[in-house]
């Protein structure tokens, strides 16, 4: 009689340098050789199509990709219907950023990742997924939301913290963008909207809409986030020219604004900005 032989674990691994995903391909091989790594991804928002399409049951995220977190990108795979995976953060942040993961239930592994630290992870995640097999999940879907919620405020205020330690420059007071053949300096304050536009970045005033080149991910640390926040990783909203935001039947946030008939989504990854408390 043959005995009952789970499938091997699958993993998926995202990170915007191809020589780091290689050298954690390396060392997965070498302290966990039985695992299939069977996508790669080079940012944050790639990482929410593998794993959708893919399905594997371990995710390594880089929390520093373009276009948004590997936290972000973490609260996007999480909701993924019937998706029963773990997430695994890799960081080269310092003490600031770590200590957002030290009481919680999610693995980190930091750059450059040693194999012994890798050996750790690896038991702990396949305990993890040997009690999920079991029917017994150590961590459910709405946890993991939840526990996300938290490490992404927690490492928000690490950045806020190294950003004042570093002394970081005052936010952009003036935006020079190209509205037809004309090309004018925009006050920060008059904008109601920045929006990804294929190559360029939609400035949207109460008067009329400009472009830039500088891309959202670029855009965002030279705002002020007592006035800017980002609600999708193709939009930031001057919080000034909210209207209102609503939700509709399938639970996501729409957000309206003063004097413009656009409006705009609220993506999961931000979703918690407009919590009630």
């Amino acid at each position: 009689m043959s005995a009952d032989v789970s499938p091997p674990l699958r993993a998926l691994v995202a990170d915007d340098e191809r020589l780091l995903r290689e050298q954690l391909k390396t060392r997965l091989a070498q302290v966990w050789p039985e695992l299939q790594v069977v996508g790669e991804a080079r940012d944050g928002q790639e990482a929410i199509d593998k794993a959708e399409e893919l399905r594997p049951d371990v995710v390594f995220l880089d929390i520093r990709m373009p276009a948004m977190t590997g936290i972000e990108a973490a609260r996007e795979i999480v909701t993924l219907q019937g998706w029963q995976g773990e997430i695994v953060f890799v960081t080269a942040y310092d003490e600031y950023a770590v200590a957002a993961f030290e009481h919680g239930a999610l693995d980190y592994l930091l750059k450059p990742v040693e194999a012994e630290r890798l050996a750790q992870t690896a038991a702990r995640v396949k305990a993890r997924m040997q009690a999920r097999r079991a029917e017994a999940p150590a961590l459910d879907a709405p946890q993991q939301e939840a526990a996300l919620d938290s490490l992404l405020e927690k490492f928000l205020s690490a950045q806020r913290a190294m950003g004042r330690a570093g002394g970081a420059e005052p936010p952009m007071r003036w935006i020079q963008a190209t509205s037809g053949t004309t090309t004018r300096l925009i006050d920060v304050k008059d904008v109601l909207f920045f929006r990804s536009d294929e190559k360029y970045t939609r400035v949207q005033t109460k008067d009329q809409e400009a472009f830039i080149r500088t891309p959202i991910r670029e855009l965002m640390p030279r705002l002020d986030p007592e006035q800017f926040w980002q609600i999708h990783r193709s939009t930031i909203v001057n919080l000034g020219c909210i209207a209102a935001v609503t939700r509709d039947d399938t639970g996501r946030q729409r957000v309206q604004i003063n004097g413009h008939p656009e409006v705009l989504e609220v993506s999961r990854s931000f979703a918690h900005l407009f919590r009630a408390s």
